[in-house]
């Protein structure tokens, strides 16, 4: 991976160059594509340090690129900025399930883009600090490396999302969470959004967690947590 390239996939060229040229002045290198398809061959070519990506784009739209990049193990951990004029929460947090990063709403700044991006690359050599993995909660089990939870030894689907809340609840058994640092758990600092969806992600995680769900408990007014009495005892 070039920790100095950022691969900015945009079909409006005043705005690409634009980008790129606040990249460059503040030590980056810039790569550009007009297109989702330029945009995921320089991806897989380049290996970037992380990628601006507009939605709205010619052929494979945005989502559908971010899709593609996050399902291929190989480009999976490229981070990931998304640029869209499209600024409606449910847009938003479609990005984010899909593995963005970040996102900015059209028109911003460029500087603020570019801080941005250090914030981002400075988030992901960060080492995680609110990770768990192994046996959480009696009869659920986190694998971090596989990006994985079971339930009695059956594999549940989660969104990256819900895997990022279970993790960031089970890291602490007991400790009372507020929705907003859930939602900065799982999408970082800069993200806001309703704390409502936190409350659509939760309900979806106890249905997907059956018989285990409930152990993930509402504290009225404050948020969530993970119940502490039913964790297995350590030998």
């Amino acid at each position: 991976m070039d920790r100095t390239c950022i691969l900015i996939i945009e079909d409006e060229p005043e705005i690409a160059d634009l980008i790129a040229v606040h990249l460059r002045k503040a030590g980056f290198d810039a790569a550009t594509a007009s297109t989702g398809e330029a945009g995921l061959a320089e991806a897989a070519d380049q290996m970037p340090a992380l990628i601006i990506l507009d939605l709205m784009l010619p052929g494979i739209d945005g989502l559908e690129v971010c899709r593609k990049l996050k399902y291929d193990a190989s480009t999976r951990a490229l981070p990931i900025i998304m640029v869209t004029a499209r600024g409606e929460e449910a847009d938003i947090v479609t990005g984010l399930e899909l593995g963005a990063d970040d996102y900015m709403v059209k028109p911003f700044s460029p500087r603020e883009l570019t801080a941005r991006v250090r914030a981002v690359l400075r988030r992901d050599d960060e080492p995680e600090s609110c990770a768990a993995d192994g046996d959480v909660v009696e009869g659920i089990t986190i694998d971090d490396d596989r990006h994985e939870v079971r339930v009695n030894g059956a594999t549940v689907e989660l969104t990256l999302t819900e895997f990022q809340i279970l993790r960031y609840l089970a890291s602490r058994p007991g400790f009372v969470r507020t929705r907003d640092q859930i939602i900065q758990a799982a999408h970082g600092p800069r993200v806001i959004m309703s704390t409502r969806t936190i409350d659509v992600h939760i309900t979806a995680l106890r249905k997907k967690l059956v018989p285990w769900g409930d152990s993930i408990e509402t504290v009225r007014g404050v948020g969530y947590r993970i119940e502490e009495s039913v964790l297995p005892r350590s030998s």
